[in-house]
């Protein structure tokens, strides 16, 4: 039988749009924050019951609802965020839908009272149920600012009631809510109770210091000791924020906060951009730890593009990706032994997160040391280390040359004096914190690597043609991709030709990649290309190999090297990109304070 088209009555549409916007007691704490947050709210209280299943109320102390708009406010399509599809093309406030508060009301018992003057009688309460969803309103004494309470959410719906987790769990989703609007919104208070206990209370903090311990509140003061400060500005686009050291990298991506204009979201691009600067430093298997802010034109990002807007369009995918690419990897290369905070090594953290192995506090490399001839001398003698037959540097230095005995705090560079090796494998070095753990190898390593992209980049990509031009049958999207990519393909070695609506023919590569699987490669490229605006596959592809190169050519394990030789690899370290970790991602060094090693041997008790 055929089926006629109707008009869906309003508690069904209502119900079917609660599908999309309330999955569960953490979306609606969500819709609720957001308004707060648009109505300029400076303090926000949440209580939950439950998980939120009996009971969510988030009251603020925003600018409020007039008495004449609060039976609106339960209306679907109804809004005061836009009012034009010009709005919509520039949205800067971060709920607009207008249909939040009406899926709510669809599968709960929901009432919202508001004031918008600063006398307390003048405060209205609009209630709603799911049942009929019809509106009622009545005087109800309250502040300036507004009060959503949602009872018994899905009471209406059990098929779905039945779809929620534990208290626990749920009440973990929520939470997470919460903590994102806190890292977004620093100059806001946040208050938390779960059951009648108080989970966070967060001040608002309006300057940097107090910005910094409301991250540390959030996320944990372990990151914050751990994170590099990120700040550039490049026209219109500004990216703020903190970054974890390679070293504090995480067994699961449980830990990355990104906010496009104040709103957090989860985007390919943006991860994308994040793991490419990564790359070179994170071991393998681990996840980077941020928290990062994109600030932008809002006519340069459409945020309705998906219903709970996690996701984003920029406008422009190669231009956003190269910037906040860019941003984070020379951040990283900058990083030098001394700029970061130690913490004590533990076998816990490392089963819960963080690797154990970190950085030491902060000592900047002193001017003498920078251009000292001891340094050259130093840097001479362990080249000639680096390219001499095995056997050579055989003095043990088990005494530590003169040179080395600076008692003078402000002549003691960062990772400071070797004072013997151990096992052939291990420099242990002297410096103003305590004691310092080198791993050799490792750490020549990336010493050696860095010098063979540096060599690779002055002299730029050199490139060879195919005896026999490689035929590649790809989609016609691919070709004209192909097509209109051919200066950048061209900047990456590869010169690629289109020969036919769906045939490309590839004329010259890497002489690096001769021997690599160029169709593969090529395919690769576009795909990234496509999708992100920019592609590293070939530079990847070749750092792969300049890595295996220095892996080989770095002073392996069990070599012993004189006291000079040692202070030399130190020294490099400190001149070296990325020095922190090998070419693996695997930390090249450690430190122990003297505080963490008086603790071991139960000094002052």
């Amino acid at each position: 039988m055929r089926r006629r088209i109707l008009n869906l009555d309003a508690r069904l549409a209502n119900q079917i749009a609660a599908g999309e916007v309330v999955e569960r007691p953490a979306s609606v704490v969500k819709e609720a924050l957001e308004n707060s947050l648009d109505a300029l709210a400076t303090r926000i209280d949440i209580d939950i019951e439950a998980g939120g299943s009996k009971l969510i109320r988030v009251r603020d102390n925003g600018e409020g609802i007039s008495t004449d708009d609060l039976p609106l406010a339960l209306a679907r399509h109804a809004t005061s965020k836009i009012a034009s599809i010009d709005d919509l093309e520039s949205v800067a406030t971060l709920g607009f839908r207008g249909e939040a508060l009406a899926s709510i009301a669809s599968v709960s018992r929901l009432s919202l009272t508001s004031n918008a003057s600063d006398r307390v009688t003048s405060g209205v309460c609009a209630s709603s149920e799911g049942r009929d969803m019809e509106v009622s309103v009545r005087p109800a004494p309250h502040p300036m600012g507004t009060s959503i309470e949602v009872r018994d959410l899905f009471y209406n719906t059990p098929a779905r009631r039945k779809f929620l987790r534990t208290e626990k769990t749920e009440f973990g989703h929520l939470e997470e809510v919460v903590k994102r609007q806190a890292l977004a919104r620093p100059d806001v208070a946040f208050h938390l109770t779960h059951n009648g206990r108080v989970v966070h209370s967060l001040t608002s903090a309006m300057d940097e210091p107090s910005r910094e311990r409301r991250v540390a509140k959030v996320v944990g003061p372990a990151f914050m000791e751990q994170a590099v400060t990120i700040e550039r500005e490049a026209g219109d686009l500004t990216l703020w924020g903190w970054v974890g050291l390679p070293t504090f990298s995480r067994s699961q991506a449980d830990l990355q906060y990104f906010f496009v204009n104040g709103r957090v979201i989860r985007d390919k691009l943006v991860a994308h951009a994040i793991k490419q600067a990564y790359r070179d430093v994170l071991f393998h298997g681990r996840h980077p730890a941020y928290v990062l802010f994109l600030e932008l034109d809002p006519a340069r990002v459409d945020v309705n593009v998906h219903p709970t807007k996690h996701e984003v369009r920029f406008r422009d995918n190669r231009e956003i990706h190269g910037f906040i690419f860019s941003t984070l990897h020379r951040s990283l290369a900058e990083l030098r032994p001394g700029d970061a905070t130690a913490i004590t090594p533990s076998a816990e953290s490392a089963l819960n997160g963080p690797l154990p192995i970190q950085a030491p506090m902060g000592l900047n490399v002193p001017t003498a040391w920078a251009g000292s001839s001891n340094l050259n001398s130093q840097h001479d003698t362990l080249r000639q280390l680096y390219s001499a037959p095995v056997g050579v540097g055989t003095d043990r230095g088990a005494v530590a040359e003169p040179w080395g005995q600076v008692t003078d705090t402000h002549d003691v560079p960062p990772l400071g004096f070797a004072v013997a090796q151990l096992h052939g494998v291990y420099i242990l070095s002297q410096n103003t914190q305590g004691l310092v753990l080198v791993d050799m190898h490792a750490a020549h390593e990336r010493i050696t690597y860095e010098r063979l992209k540096a060599m690779r980049d002055e002299s730029g990509i050199r490139t060879q043609p195919l005896l026999v031009p490689q035929t590649l049958a790809v989609s016609a999207r691919e070709a004209a991709l192909a097509i209109e990519a051919a200066e950048s393909l061209q900047s990456l070695g590869l010169k690629v030709e289109a020969v036919a609506e769906e045939l490309l023919l590839v004329r010259e590569v890497p002489i690096a990649l001769a021997k690599a699987d160029v169709e593969q490669l090529l395919r690769d490229v576009l795909s990234d290309l496509s999708e992100y605006g920019r592609s590293d596959r070939v530079a990847a592809h070749m750092d792969d190999l300049l890595s295996t190169m220095a892996c080989h050519g770095s002073v392996r394990a069990n070599r012993q090297l004189s006291i000079t030789e040692m202070n030399a690899l130190l020294r490099d370290m400190e001149h070296t990109e990325r020095s922190g970790q090998c070419n693996h991602g695997r930390p090249t060094w450690v430190q122990l304070t003297m505080t963490e090693l008086d603790k071991l041997f139960l000094r002052g008790r």
